[in-house]
């Protein structure tokens, strides 16, 4: 289907699944916005999809690919929704997945706890080998009693299988071995391999990537061939690609084995978007904030990229708590979660302070007022409340909003036990969620040497530009790009994404004894593995980007710095290092000189051509901007605030605050002193002015 005009992008999300349809003919925009149909999420994608083809009056056949991110992959780590995993390991390392790394991610916290591990010991198993640290064979593979090992998983019921021995990322002859024994002993069993999924130093980290990968790839691998079945049923016969954490796609067998790439798929589109939005208003450097129906993050793009990260977590047991989860060695691009979405549960705790989140009132049954059955107050609800949100207009009018139902729930679960009003509380659940968020983003900066007043927000997500120019006066941020379609930017992401993998490799070795004729090979092995990757694609030709993890010697965490390509070619050291260290002199305002440099790890990124997106093509619907007025709440009192048509505005027109722009999929609340300028791309760039703190 590659002559095909139509592309599709979907997200699915935790209350919503996303959907957008380009048309690369003249870059023409739509959008869908449907439930999230959590048993069974492929329905609501299939839903989607159907819908939004029909209701444009496009023919399936016409449609060249789908490119699709989901949460499924975190979810079921999150939820323990995988399928029962054993573990196989080298003697004497069965209890790595609970020992850790024996750091403690809250130090006085005697009664501190810890994510259980995904197999539990009963099925995490020994089998005799060793490798030492630099690869040779200390004690032979004992084949017999791997067998044993492989038949008392399959007997205690696993359906799949981690293998993770030490020092396997150095040769992995032993657990390919083990692999083809496992695999005769219990056929039909999904067997990941370390050495496959995460060949680096770090048995912890490497282990536990391994185990969560093994135990969700039979849930994806099912939840793929279900929604491309149902695909083909529609008539859309193009393949189906999937969004990584590090902002590429791969197609549908690469995500098949790598599920646990997948696991910040839809957060990664987002910043996609992000990026291409701000860079049309003239942006480099960018927040990008997504707030959507469950969570809130926040991602730095500096001068165009996005910051990527090699460690991520995931099942925390303490949300906003570092060091609490299961640690993730996959490429990300580097986002936190800096507080909760318009589904999040509002309540008040014993100490009589308001709390929001982590729980969400999800797609089912949602917030009290989309009257679905919920009772108890959500972000929605309280921003219904104060008139940001219209009871008549959410999703383009095509769901009304129960205001009555959103007022009992906000007075019974916070206004009563606080003495408050429906608004008032209203405004303190508002307040509190603003301020977690906007003191979140700001220590993610700093972390990061970075001042947050440096960059521009772009805020996506259905309930990013509701509480962006809120967020915004707090952090001190002057300008804002609000793009159109904001909240289902993260489906948009997808379509901006190049297709791109990026391969690891691990082995500890001084930089003044590098092997470059060594490290050449295994550079070329893995660009020529992307190469291969991006022709199944169907994708000719692809750029290549090198980046090596250093540390100075003695350290137990590396930097990431990228490498030219030439630094390799005439093996020069001085280059090697001059990089590593004007990156650790940006993270630390230092380096050490004289003191002996290690290579850790080598990452290869294989990406094809950057889509080309022309915003500027997508004209405005036109007709009357100006709709009305309603009440809405600022400054402590309700203002009589005009309400704008999204869609109608044109590239010059101005909006002054307070106002509220409204869109099928969100509604853009600004303040008294911000004023709004629609540019050629349609984006809506704010400028706070002199509001108090901006």
């Amino acid at each position: 289907m590659q002559g095909a005009p139509w592309r599709i992008g979907v997200d699915i999300g935790g209350t919503f699944t996303d959907l957008v349809l380009l048309d690369t003919r003249d870059g023409r925009l739509f959008n869908g916005k449907v439930l999230t149909t959590p048993q069974a999420p492929e329905q609501a994608v299939l839903e989607g999809v159907r819908g939004l083809l029909a209701r444009h009056g496009v023919a399936p056949r016409e449609v060249r690919h789908v490119i699709h991110g989901t949460t499924l992959v975190a979810n079921a780590l999150i939820e323990r929704r995988g399928v029962p995993t054993g573990f196989l390991t080298t003697a004497g390392f069965r209890d790595i997945p609970e020992i850790g790394t024996e750091l403690r991610h809250d130090t006085y916290d005697l009664a501190m706890r810890r994510p259980e591990p995904l197999v539990p010991r009963r099925l995490r198993l020994e089998v005799p080998e060793r490798l030492l640290p630099d690869g040779r064979v200390l004690t032979p593979l004992d084949e017999a009693a791997a067998r044993d090992a492989a038949r008392a998983l399959r007997a205690a019921g696993v359906q799949a299988v981690a293998v993770c021995l030490l020092h396997a990322f150095q040769d992995p002859v032993h657990e390919r071995r083990l692999a083809e024994i496992v695999a005769e002993e219990a056929p039909g069993v999904t067997i990941c391999l370390s050495s496959d999924l995460v060949p680096e130093i770090g048995e912890y980290e490497r282990g536990s990537t391994t185990i969560c990968n093994a135990y969700v790839q039979p849930v994806f691998e099912r939840y793929l061939a279900r929604l491309g079945a149902g695909l083909r049923e529609a008539g859309v016969a193009g393949p189906l690609f999937l969004m990584l954490s590090d902002g590429g796609t791969v197609g549908q067998a690469v995500a098949a084995r790598h599920p646990i790439r997948l696991v910040q798929s839809g957060p990664a589109g987002g910043v996609q978007a992000a990026r291409v939005f701000g860079a049309a208003a003239g942006a480099a450097d960018i927040l990008c904030f997504d707030m959507g129906g469950t969570t809130a993050k926040a991602a730095l793009i500096d001068g165009g990229r996005p910051q990527r990260s090699l460690d991520f977590e995931v099942s925390r047991v303490d949300r906003f708590r570092k060091g609490s989860g299961l640690p993730l060695k996959v490429p990300v691009i580097d986002m936190i979660e800096i507080g909760a979405g318009g589904g999040s549960i509002a309540r008040v705790d014993r100490l009589g302070l308001i709390r929001v989140g982590p729980d969400s009132a999800s797609a089912d049954p949602g917030p009290a007022c989309y009257g679905l059955g919920g009772t108890q107050p959500t972000v929605t609800d309280c921003d219904l409340l104060l008139g940001y949100l219209a009871a008549d207009s959410f999703l383009g009018g095509e769901m009304a909003l129960d205001a009555a139902a959103a007022e009992r729930a906000v007075l019974d679960g916070i206004g009563r036990p606080l003495g408050l009003s429906a608004v008032e509380a209203a405004w303190a659940v508002h307040e509190t969620v603003n301020n977690g968020m906007a003191q979140a983003a700001s220590i993610h900066a700093l972390e990061k040497a970075r001042r947050i007043d440096a960059y521009t927000m772009v805020p996506i997500g259905g309930a990013g530009p509701v509480h962006a120019c809120a967020i915004a006066r707090k952090l001190g941020l002057a300008r804002l790009v609000v793009p159109p379609g904001a909240g289902v930017a993260s489906a948009f992401g997808f379509l901006a994404a190049p297709i791109s993998f990026a391969f690891l490799r691990g082995g500890v070795a001084a930089l003044d004894r590098l092997d470059f004729a060594a490290l050449r090979a295994l550079v070329a092995g893995m660009e020529a593995e992307g190469r291969a990757m991006l022709a199944g694609a169907g994708v000719a030709e692809g750029a290549v980007r090198i980046a090596a993890a250093m540390r100075y010697a003695g350290q137990g965490h590396q930097v990431e710095a990228e490498i030219d390509p030439a630094a390799l070619d005439r093996a020069d050291r001085a280059a090697l290092r001059a990089a590593f260290e004007a990156e650790y002199r940006r993270l630390y305002g230092r380096t050490e000189p004289g003191v002996a440099v290690e290579c850790v790890g080598w990452r290869v990124t294989v990406s094809g051509p950057v889509p080309r997106l022309d915003l500027a093509a997508a004209a405005p619907a036109g007709g009357a901007a100006r709709r009305g007025a309603r009440p809405a709440w600022f400054d402590g009192a309700f203002l009589d605030t005009p309400v704008f048509d999204r869609a109608a505005l044109s590239p010059g027109d101005l909006v002054q605050g307070p106002a509220l722009v409204e869109e099928r999929e969100s509604t853009l609340v600004i303040p008294p002193g911000a004023r709004a300028a629609c540019d050629a791309a349609l984006n809506l760039v704010v400028e706070m002015g002199g509001i108090p703190g901006s």
